[in-house]
């Protein structure tokens, strides 16, 4: 889809049958996602029901889940848990400053990189976590890097739920890393910048993480032969 039609889309209203050409469906089939609460309520005009650029993202939405193998009742319950999950603007505090890459998403891409694991459950426990947010009829994602490495981990076989639960205790610890790098910071080098203190600190984390990681697998126990 081109910019022009983008736009185009953006600030036009359509009627009921207007919405189901352009989402490629039927009055039928719109009528049956409103009833299931699957689009939200059109604007009233008197009798004539408007609806926006919003409900066709949300149709073209439950297309491509439904393709993916969602069933409705699953469409229904991301839904819900997608319109629980906090503003962009909120969670990521727009303007401050972060090495991170925010990723925007459709939910029918983010059901892309983890195929099989996005679940209403999983969905409510990433907004819970802070690794998504919600940008108008897109999610977004607060780091590509913890993107692109939990996805790995899926396709590694690592259930999505484990995922999260392992980040939720390495975040735990992470703050704590943070806490005790600062306060060094603080105490022994007052004239230095806060900024100076980031790549030092990871220097550390990461060699540190590094050779556990090399006692962690010289420890391990043998596999059995077959």
């Amino acid at each position: 889809m081109s910019d022009q039609q983008k736009a185009r889309e953006e600030v036009r209203e359509y009627r009921m049958k207007e919405l189901a050409d352009a989402a490629g469906i039927t009055v039928r089939t719109v009528r049956f996602y409103r009833e299931r609460g699957l689009i939200p309520p059109p604007r009233r005009e008197g009798r004539i029901a408007w609806y926006d650029s919003h409900h066709l993202a949300r149709l073209r939405t439950i297309a491509a889940l439904l393709e993916r193998g969602h069933t409705l009742n699953g469409i229904a319950d991301l839904a819900t848990a997608f319109e629980s999950g906090r503003d962009v603007g909120e969670l990521l505090g727009l303007g401050e400053p972060t090495e991170e890459t925010p990723v925007h998403l459709t939910p029918a891409e983010l059901a892309d990189h983890f195929e099989g694991e996005v679940t209403a459950e999983n969905l409510a426990t990433a907004l819970e976590l802070g690794y998504l947010a919600t940008d108008g009829d897109d999610l977004v994602h607060i780091s590509r890097r913890l993107l692109d490495v939990s996805a790995a981990l899926v396709r590694e076989g690592v259930p999505l739920s484990a995922v999260f639960e392992a980040g939720r205790q390495i975040r735990a610890h992470a703050d704590a890393l943070a806490e005790l790098f600062a306060t060094t910071l603080q105490t022994h080098a007052t004239g230095a910048s806060p900024e100076t203190l980031r790549p030092l600190a990871k220097s550390v984390v990461e060699a540190e993480l590094s050779m556990a990681m090399d006692r962690r697998l010289r420890n391990k126990p043998a596999q059995p032969s077959s």
